[in-house]
This record gives C-alpha cells, sequence and structure tokens, in this order.
C-alpha cells in the first residue's frame, strides 16, 4: 500500500502523468480515504461547426479566404468607394448570389449535424447510483458512471465491462459505425468481481484518450476489506466503444471510462484531407493569364487617357469641377486605373466557380443513380462521399489495387491440408491422399506416412487454435442465424455427428471459419468455448474438453497466433498457426524441408497457406511464461512491445505438424477488367500482405502477368544469392533490371508512355516489403534517392508490378513515392479492408470496395462500389466523359466572357477612354447569371460525345483525354483566339452598320445604348448557339434551356425596357430594344453576325469527311486533333 501511494505521488517508473485514474461508482478507494472527484469532460458529443451566433462571422471568413471571392470583395468595395462607370450591384450580385448559395448549403449540413447530435446526446441511458436504477440522458453522463445497456443497444460511451447476462462473462458487439466491421467482436468481463456491483470498491488507471480503436491498455485495483487491493490487466477486449452495438446478449454493465469528445470514435472523426484535380489547378492557371489581361487592359487604358487628354482641349460640354481639378494627379490616374478594372473585371468568371460546384454535386448523382453499379448480393450501388474528383476518374494514370477481397472474394473455402509432409485433399465424403483415393474413413491412418496420433494432433490444433465463437440455434431462431452467417460472411453447417444442430460461427476473419470447417470434414467438431473450457467432438464421437489458459493474439509483424490449453490429463499445449515465413524460423530445420515442397505449390496454385506447429510445454515453461504474461499485460507503459517481447520468447522451438490450404477465389470479371484497363494505357499494382507465390498466381489469373512476361524480382531470396552483402545485391539488381527495362529497352514513339506501346518484351516487377525497406531507407541518403530513382524507372517501364509481404504504411509510402514522382501522375488506390485505408487516403482518387473485410475502406473512400468489375465502367465511362464535360465548361466560360468584355475594351478607343459602359447594368448582372449559365450547366452534366457503349468496347479512347489533354495550353489559346475573334466580329461588325446613320424608317439615328444592345444580342445568341453546335447528345432538357435561355433574353430585353421602373435614376434602355428590332438592319446585321462568327466552327462540321459511330477512328487521330475535336466539332455523333 505504501509503495503504491508512493509511486502515485512520484509518478513511479510507469509514467503515471499519462494516465488517468476513474473512481467506479464515484466511491472513494480506499474508503476511509479523502475523496475528490477528479474532472472531466461531460458525454456531450459537437461534431457542428457553426452556432447560432457565430456563423455569419465564420462563415463570411472562410468563403472570402478564397482567392476568387476575395478579389469580387474588392471590386465591389471599389465600385462603392470610388465614383466607377459600373453600378455596384454588378458585381455585388453575383458576389451576394454566390456567397448566399454557399452559405445557405453549408449552413443546411451543419443544421443536419446539430440534429444528429441532439439526437445522440438525448438519448436516454439506464445508470445505477446507490444501488438504484435511474434514467438520464446521454450527454448528462459522466467518467465512473456504471451503465446499463440492453441487447441491440448502443453503447452510450466508451465502458470497461463489469458484468454481462451470459454464463461465461462474455458479450457480442458489433462496431459497422466505426470501423465498418459486420462481424461479431467477443468482449470480456473483468474476472472475480462481486456479484452486487453496489458493493464493488475499485479504481482504474488507463491511459489518457487516444484514437486508435484497436489499443487500450489500463488495470483495474479492486479493494476488499483493508487487503492489499487485487489487480488485474485491462485491455482492449474489455473496452466496449461508444458507437457499437450490443448483439446476442441479454445486458451488460460497464464504468464509463472516456466520454464526449474524448471517445475514440469521437477522436476519430474528423475531416479527410482536401483532394485538389488537375482542373481546379488548370482553371487557376488560367485564372492568372485573364487576370493579367484584364490588369493589362486597364493599364493600356489609363495611360491613353491621359495621352488623349494631353493631345485634346477640354470639351466645353464636359467642363472639370473645381474639386477635381484639385485632385492630386497621380491619384487620379489611380482611380481611374481602379475605374477600368471595374469596368472590365467581368473578364474574371465568378458564376464559373459556382456553375463548377452545381456540375459536381449534380453530377455525382449519376454514378449513384447508374444501375450497372447495383450488386443483388450486398442489395447496394455505388456511394460517392466527394462529389470535388469527379474528372479526376477520368485522368487515372496509376492503379494500386490490394489482391484479398478486391482481386479476390475474400470467400475461403477450405482445399486441403498437408500433415507431416503428405498431402490430405477431401473430395466429396473421401480423402485423396498423396495420389491414391481411400474412401473408409475421413482421414485415412497410413502406416508408413503420417500416423493416426499426428493427424488427430493436426486436427486438434485446427480446431482450438483460433477466436471461433459458435451460436447456437433453435428452429425459431434460425433465420437469425442465417441472417448472421450472411453477414459475417461466415455459414452454417449441419454436422453429420449427434447432438444433430445447426451450427453459426461468429470470427473476425474468414480464414479461422474455413479452417474449423475444414476440420468437420475430417471428423473433428468445434463445439464452442464455455467458462474458458473449450470443447471438441473428436471422429471417435467423444467429446474432449480443454482449459484455455492464454491466447496470444495475431499480429501483423508476428503474422502468428498461438493459445495455451491444458488437457483433462494435465499436458499443456501450445498450438500456434501462421505464415510460412513466421512459422519455419521458429520450429525445429530438419522438419521444414518436408512441408515447404506442398506450402509452395499451394502457393503457386493460388490457394492461402498457413502452416501449424505444437509444443509441449513443461509446469516451470508454462509459470514462467504465464508470470511473464501476467505481468506484461499489466503494464500501462510499452505493453505491447512488452506482450511481443514474451510472445516471441514463447514460441520457440515448436514442433512443425503441417499446413493448410484455402482458396480465395477471383472476383468476377477480375481478368477482364484489368486488361480493359491496361488497354486504357493504365498502369495497374498489385499490394499486398501476402506471400509472393500466392499473389504471383493471382496476378497471372487475372491476366496482369502473361506467359511472355519476364518477372524482375527483388526481394529477400534473390538478395541472399550471389553471397555478397543485401546492400551490394540490392545495387547490382536494381542497375541489372534498370539495363533490361529501360536502357535496352526499345524507343517509344512520341506523346505515347510505354504502357501503351506494343513493344518485343514485356517487364513485370516483383518487391517485397522487406526489400523496399532497403530501397526507400538506406544507410546512405546519396545512396537512398539513387535507389528509388531506379526504382521508379523500372517500375514504370513494366506492364505490371506485384508489391508482397507490405505493410499498410509502405502501401501508403509506394502510392506517395509513385505520386511525387516526374510528371505527378495520377494515382488511384482500391481496396475493401481497413489495412488498405492509408492507401486510399494518400491517393489522389480513393475506390472503396463494399466486401467482407468490413466498411473502413468505404468509409474513408472517395467513391465506393460494390464490385472491382464496376471501376472499368467509372473510369471508362464516367471518368471519361466527366473530364470531358469540366474541361468543356472551363474553357466555354472563358471564352464567352472575352466575347463579353472585349467590345466593351474596344469601346473605349471611340468614346476617349471616358469609362463609358457599352452594355447596360441590367445585361452586366445578368449575363452570367441567367443568360449562358444554364446551358453550359446542362451541357456539362448530359453530352455525351461518345455513347457508353463505345467507350467501353474501347478501352484505347481513354487515353485520347490522359495528362490533362483538353486543359492545356494549346487548346486555351485556341478558345482564346477564338473569343477574340468573335469579339471582334461582334464590335466592329455593328460599328460598320453604324456608318449609315438612319437606320430607322423615320430617319432617326441609334444612340450608344442601341450600339451596345445590338452587340449583346449577337453576343448572346452567338455563345449559345456556339454550344448548339457542341451539343451532341440532345435531350429535351438541352432543348429547353438553350432555347428557353434565348427566349427568356428577348423576353426580359422587351419587359427590362417597356416599363418605367422608378427606382431607377437613369432609364437607359426605354424601348430600346423594341425600337432596335423595328430596324431591318439590325434585323440583318444580327443574324449576319452571328452567321459570321459560326461560319468556321459550321464549315468544320460539313466539309470535314464523315465519321461513323465507331470509336476505332477517333481511336487513330493522333492525339493533339482528338482533343482538340473533342472541344470542336470533330465528335463521332452519339448513338
Amino acid at each position: 500500500m505504501l509503495r503504491r501511494r508512493l509511486n502515485h505521488l512520484f509518478g513511479g517508473d510507469e509514467g503515471r502523468v499519462h494516465s488517468r485514474t476513474i473512481y467506479v461508482g464515484h466511491k472513494p478507494c480506499p474508503p476511509n480515504e479523502a475523496f475528490i472527484p477528479p474532472k472531466f469532460c461531460d458525454n456531450r458529443i459537437v461534431s457542428s461547426k457553426y452556432t447560432v451566433w457565430n456563423f455569419l462571422p465564420k462563415n463570411l471568413f472562410e468563403q472570402f479566404r478564397r482567392i476568387a471571392n476575395f478579389y469580387f470583395l474588392i471590386i465591389f468595395l471599389v465600385q462603392v468607394i470610388v465614383d466607377t462607370p459600373t453600378s455596384p450591384v454588378t458585381s455585388g450580385l453575383p458576389l451576394f448570389f454566390v456567397i448566399t448559395v454557399t452559405a445557405v448549403k453549408q449552413g443546411y449540413e451543419d443544421w443536419l449535424r446539430h440534429k444528429a447530435d441532439r439526437e445522440v446526446n438525448d438519448y436516454p441511458v439506464s445508470v445505477l447510483e446507490d444501488g438504484r436504477r435511474i434514467r438520464k440522458r446521454s450527454k448528462k453522463l459522466k467518467v465512473g458512471d456504471i451503465v446499463e445497456v440492453e441487447e441491440d443497444e448502443t453503447f452510450p460511451c466508451d465502458l470497461i465491462l463489469l458484468q454481462s447476462s451470459r454464463d461465461d462473462g462474455t458479450c457480442f458487439v458489433t462496431t459497422a459505425s466505426l470501423d465498418g466491421e459486420s462481424n461479431h467482436k467477443t468482449h470480456y468481463t473483468v474476472s472475480d468481481l462481486e456479484s452486487d456491483l453496489q458493493y464493488l470498491s475499485a479504481t482504474i488507471e488507463c491511459e489518457q484518450p487516444q484514437p486508435d480503436l484497436y489499443k487500450f491498455v489500463g488495470r483495474m485495483h479492486i479493494y476488499r476489506n483493508s487487503q492489499e487491493p487485487d489487480v488485474r490487466s485491462l485491455g482492449p477486449e474489455n473496452l466496449l466503444l461508444k458507437g457499437a452495438n450490443l448483439k446476442n446478449t441479454q445486458k451488460i454493465y460497464g464504468v464509463a471510462v472516456y466520454t464526449g469528445m474524448e471517445t475514440k470514435m469521437a477522436l476519430n472523426y474528423q475531416g479527410k484531407s482536401q483532394k485538389r484535380s488537375a482542373v481546379e489547378k488548370s482553371i487557376n492557371a488560367f485564372l492568372l493569364v485573364y487576370l493579367f489581361i484584364l490588369v493589362s487592359k486597364a493599364l493600356v487604358c489609363t495611360t491613353l487617357k491621359y495621352v488623349w487628354q494631353s493631345k485634346h482641349d477640354e470639351p466645353w460640354y464636359n467642363e472639370k469641377t473645381q474639386k477635381e481639378k484639385d485632385t492630386n494627379q497621380y491619384l487620379k490616374m489611380f482611380t481611374d486605373f481602379l475605374s477600368f478594372m471595374v469596368l472590365f473585371n467581368f473578364i474574371i468568371p465568378v458564376s464559373m466557380y459556382v456553375t463548377v460546384e452545381m456540375q459536381k454535386f449534380l453530377g455525382s448523382f449519376f454514378i449513384a443513380w447508374d444501375k450497372d453499379f447495383f450488386d443483388p448480393e450486398i442489395k447496394e450501388g455505388a456511394l460517392v462521399n466527394t462529389s470535388d474528383l469527379n474528372e479526376e476518374l477520368g485522368q487515372v494514370e496509376y492503379i494500386f489495387t490490394d489482391k484479398t477481397g478486391t482481386l479476390t472474394q475474400n470467400n475461403m473455402e477450405f482445399i486441403e491440408c498437408c500433415i507431416d509432409g503428405f498431402q490430405y485433399k477431401h473430395q466429396e465424403g473421401s480423402s485423396e491422399l498423396d495420389g491414391f483415393c481411400v474412401t473408409d474413413g475421413p482421414v485415412n491412418k497410413v502406416q508408413q506416412k503420417a500416423g493416426r496420433e499426428r493427424e488427430e494432433l493436426f486436427l486438434r490444433a485446427l480446431c482450438l487454435c483460433h477466436t471461433v465463437q459458435v451460436k447456437e440455434s433453435t428452429k425459431q431462431g434460425q433465420d437469425q442465424i442465417d441472417q448472421l452467417d450472411h453477414v459475417d460472411g461466415l455459414g452454417s453447417e449441419e454436422v453429420l455427428q449427434p447432438p444433430q444442430q445447426e451450427r453459426g460461427f461468429i470470427a473476425s476473419s474468414p480464414d479461422e471459419i474455413a479452417l474449423v470447417k475444414g476440420a468437420m470434414r475430417y471428423g473433428f467438431t468445434f463445439l464452442g468455448l464455455e467458462s474458458k473450457n473449450m470443447k471438441i467432438l473428436n471422429r471417435n464421437k467423444d467429446v474432449e474438453t480443454y482449459e484455455l489458459l492464454h491466447v496470444l493474439n495475431f499480429d501483423p509483424v508476428r503474422r502468428r497466433m498461438s493459445v495455451m490449453v491444458r488437457s483433462k490429463t494435465g499436458d499443456i499445449l501450445l498450438f500456434c498457426k501462421g505464415a510460412d515465413s513466421s512459422i519455419f524460423p521458429q520450429v525445429r530445420q530438419e522438419e521444414v524441408e518436408r512441408i515447404r515442397m506442398h506450402v509452395e505449390r499451394n502457393a503457386t496454385d493460388g490457394y492461402r497457406t498457413l502452416c501449424v506447429a505444437y509444443k509441449h510445454l513443461s509446469t516451470e515453461e508454462y509459470a514462467k511464461a504465464d508470470a511473464d504474461l501476467r505481468e506484461a499485460r499489466l503494464a500501462l507503459q510499452d505493453r505491447e512491445e512488452k506482450l511481443m517481447a514474451v510472445y516471441n520468447q514463447v514460441e520457440t522451438d515448436m514442433i512443425l505438424i503441417g499446413a493448410t490450404a484455402v482458396e480465395d477465389q477471383l472476383q468476377d470479371e477480375a481478368a477482364q477488367t484489368m486488361e480493359a484497363l491496361q488497354g486504357a494505357g493504365m498502369k495497374v499494382w498489385v499490394l499486398t500482405g501476402d506471400k509472393m507465390e500466392t499473389a504471383k498466381s493471382t496476378c497471372y489469373a487475372c491476366g496482369l502477368f502473361k506467359k511472355k512476361t519476364e518477372l524482375l524480382e527483388l526481394t529477400l531470396r534473390t538478395l541472399e544469392d550471389g553471397g555478397r552483402s543485401r546492400e551490394g545485391r540490392l545495387h547490382d539488381l536494381l542497375l541489372e533490371y534498370h539495363k533490361k527495362a529501360v536502357q535496352d529497352a526499345p524507343p517509344v514513339k512520341l506523346g505515347i508512355t510505354r504502357s501503351w506501346s506494343v513493344t518485343g518484351h514485356d517487364y513485370g516487377f516483383i518487391i517485397d516489403g522487406a526489400s523496399l525497406s532497403m530501397v526507400l531507407s538506406s544507410s546512405s541518403e546519396s545512396n537512398s534517392r539513387s535507389y528509388k530513382n531506379l526504382f521508379l524507372q523500372i517500375c514504370q517501364n513494366c506492364t505490371a508490378v506485384l508489391c508482397c509481404r507490405m505493410a499498410p504504411l509502405q502501401k501508403a509510402q509506394i502510392v506517395k513515392l509513385v505520386k511525387n514522382s516526374k510528371g505527378s501522375p495520377i494515382t488511384l488506390s482500391i481496396g475493401d479492408g481497413a489495412n488498405d485505408v492509408s492507401m486510399i487516403l494518400e491517393a489522389h482518387v480513393g475506390i472503396g470496395i463494399k466486401g467482407r473485410e468490413g466498411r473502413q475502406a468505404v468509409k474513408n473512400s472517395d467513391y465506393a462500389i460494390p464490385k472491382l468489375k464496376h471501376l472499368k465502367k467509372l473510369l471508362l465511362a464516367h471518368g471519361h466523359l466527366y473530364y470531358v464535360r469540366i474541361a468543356h465548361l472551363v474553357q466555354y466560360f472563358f471564352y464567352k466572357n472575352l466575347c463579353f468584355i472585349l467590345p466593351q475594351f474596344l469601346y473605349q478607343f471611340f468614346c476617349g477612354y471616358s469609362q463609358q459602359p457599352l452594355y447596360d447594368a441590367a445585361y452586366l448582372t445578368m449575363y452570367n447569371i441567367c443568360f449562358t449559365s444554364m446551358p453550359i450547366l446542362a451541357y456539362s452534366l448530359l453530352e455525351q460525345h461518345i455513347c457508353i457503349d463505345v467507350l467501353l468496347d474501347n478501352s484505347t479512347l481513354y487515353r485520347e483525354i490522359a495528362k490533362n489533354a483538353m486543359l492545356r495550353w494549346k487548346l486555351f489559346l485556341y478558345w482564346t483566339a477564338l473569343g477574340i475573334f468573335h469579339g471582334l466580329v461582334f464590335f466592329f461588325g455593328v460599328w460598320f452598320l453604324f456608318s449609315n446613320p438612319a437606320l430607322q424608317d423615320n430617319g432617326q439615328v441609334f444612340g450608344n445604348w442601341s450600339y451596345g444592345t445590338i452587340v449583346f444580342t449577337v453576343l448572346v445568341f452567338t455563345v449559345t448557339l456556339k454550344l448548339a453546335l457542341d451539343t451532341r447528345h440532345w435531350t429535351w432538357i438541352n432543348h429547353f434551356v438553350i432555347w428557353g435561355s434565348l427566349a427568356f433574353y428577348v423576353f426580359f430585353s422587351f419587359f427590362w425596357g417597356g416599363i418605367i421602373w422608378p427606382f431607377l435614376k437613369h432609364q437607359r434602355l426605354y424601348f430600346v430594344f423594341a425600337n432596335m428590332l423595328s430596324s431591318v438592319s439590325a434585323w440583318l446585321i444580327i443574324i449576319l453576325l452571328i452567321l459570321l462568327s459560326l461560319l468556321p466552327e459550321i464549315l468544320l462540321v460539313v466539309l470535314r469527311k464523315p465519321r461513323g459511330p465507331h470509336a476505332r477512328q477517333l481511336a487513330e487521330s493522333d492525339l493533339v486533333q482528338a482533343s482538340r475535336s473533342l472541344l470542336s466539332h470533330h465528335f463521332p455523333t452519339s448513338t
């Protein structure tokens, strides 16, 4: 007691400053000590971003951090402060519209978060206080409260399990809302507690809150009378997480350890890093160009204004006031410059940002609505978690894919086993043994080979070395079991031995279910775990009972798991199963060779293999291991490292019994999907934690490696050949492979990457995790940089790359390495498990598969699809179309705004640079908001320049838009030149008309507002009809918005000019539009100028050689021509 108090006072050797002490039930411990309740946060969850009071200032601050919004705010303020030629409304109204739409959207999203928070915080929970069960709202919970949770309820905070209604002291939970895992997990109560929790006097010491869902370190001190407290270790198996659900357990009691924003669920609630698409970067680059054009125009006009004034006397009708004469000349020049900036600022399209956002948001629904993505097995379709990257799906150059569950189904079936080097293959009630089929029993005794004792020892190992739970079912509950098995991906199987019952297996891994079922085939049935006793039914129909002493859990570093059991005779056995690379070094080497051959053969056939070993423990060995394990489990600091050391110490000098082979079948259409993606010019890299032989066979089955493919292998096996040090051998192999794949490779045609060319020799590259670590972290920095460059160049010249034995972090490192390489290629990662999350988050685009390994990958992805085969349509059809649409949208927006402002600039040369607007303020405001916005939005949502079937059948079409082909500078300059040409035609065409002043029958002349209105009419009709010429896929929506926009412009012009508006100081357009249309000359010039502007486009369509709807002809044209034709009118007609 004294030592504990001193440790508590001075920190001790465990670093108590990093832990917290919790008083169970808020009782002082020991009872005679003064009790000062520690302060922790309450159980209130806050996921919202704003409050009623800070919404306006905080939201405005965030919106004006965007460069475009801030720029238009400055322009608006200049219009308000300085005497500018246009009304502040012209820039203020579009800005207000953009800000308001965004604020409403973000406010609505935050309101939904507030609503969800209220539901969680006001949820009623049951708490034990002084032996009484009371109800309170969830947000009122405090650390130390003892909480009661009933079946199917959600845990309101992070709890330590104290008591369960199940006899064995366990409970089952699902954590689907946390990590997406739909399988049932088993948790355990703290052992030897009072049955009546009212009399429990205990404290819990545990680590401070941290976000790792699978890690928890703590210990409980239980006080009884005046004795020294009993100490119990606490781990993840005792912790019930907020957000998880209680299943198959009537009720549990737990003590709250983390509440509110300190729960692991809340700590994991954080937004993913913002990913920016290549299109967004192009928009910013183009904006800089147009900003430069804007400043240049303002400078030119300001300079010429003062040059013109110096050569001309001040006109009598526009004399300067005394105040203007007294103004500083430089200040006047600066205000004139600002006035010209305001006059020309519409060349920067503020509404483009809104249109792009709407296009992305609405366009993402087409993925979710696509019926081809619906999977009848899980009754789900595709899911879009972010709409910001739709167009990036059309730019992918590298695909990084997981193997298990992505290329394969993660549906495990036991195929065969090997005992003492001899093969046992089950075939419909018989077993094939080394090629001989025997029918007199599930496992035949072959005296000169594996004896019956070894066979039974192996099968006992399969029945005991696992964490499988058996769910007994009744006839009434059979539907629930069938549902459970369907959810978990497991299965119920009729056991032929009595008692005849249906059994549902619950486990966190399908591998373990397959092995337990495999043992059932050969006569050994696992009956379940009851009160630390594991029961199995042997083939003699006798029930064997083993006391479960310890479970040495699986971890990805050791790559094995073990159990310690005690038989009825008192023998203590250690059974261990794991990957061959982790088992072979721990067993006697003379036993390895006879098993290795079978393991390698099974791996070559594409099966997942596990080796099985055992060890007899003497009483002394077990006592030492037991003491070391208990001590390590009580540690608060470095518990995992201490446990690992004990595990490795115990799992030595084992005896190898045999190995198992489990088949994981390929996903539907996996080979066809990979072929199509490679045909589209994408490089496919397989990143997996499996062994090389298994992964290699999967790559062959998927068609990533062909028979003629020469494999370049960089693994520990090749590094240890040659008798040199690993570092030296690594250097030699990299140079050798670089010479083969890069230096000696035939030259590639210009504009085509090597993966798209048909070369005489194909290479495949294989690397394992250990070799990759050497490449990425060489002892010398210069060597490391050199190795990385060599490695990347080799991989980029190979048709496919296989990275095996990869840790999750290494997967992300590979993606990052390629992503940051020369040319910044667009990367895509696809996976289905929690171990794929790191690479999904690292890649430009992350795809989650709704597979059997839970939904953590789906939750962290940008897009989620049910099966791998759906990736083909997602990229080749949706990605292609999204990119073409948004690229056209961006180029078109810059083009139509240049057409809009160029006549305004030219007009200054004819009005003495007086900043006189060419267009009425209403036209300036409505041009981008109403007159020209809807047609391009409809185009960017519905256009199909090539029909989807052709895109899917001709994957090579994907290459035509690669590397941001439609937003390159050449095409940008083409659109800019087109805008300048149209602007010149509009202005000087009308100027030519006005050379004859009498344009009306009564001899009246048109004024400057008539001039601007005619130019604006030609402008609106030309840019809208230009888009109509570009449209290849017409729907009723396209017709409605294109012809409707033109009709609305005409109606608005009549309406705006036909009424005297009392709020307008100057009625500039009063009957201007109606008078204009009364002139035959005006009608003629409008029609002629529209035809003249569109004539080059029409001639290109009419005179070019006709093309059918076959994409092959389009693919034969070179990249630039094809890209330009996509933007202009060189597309084949959509079918």
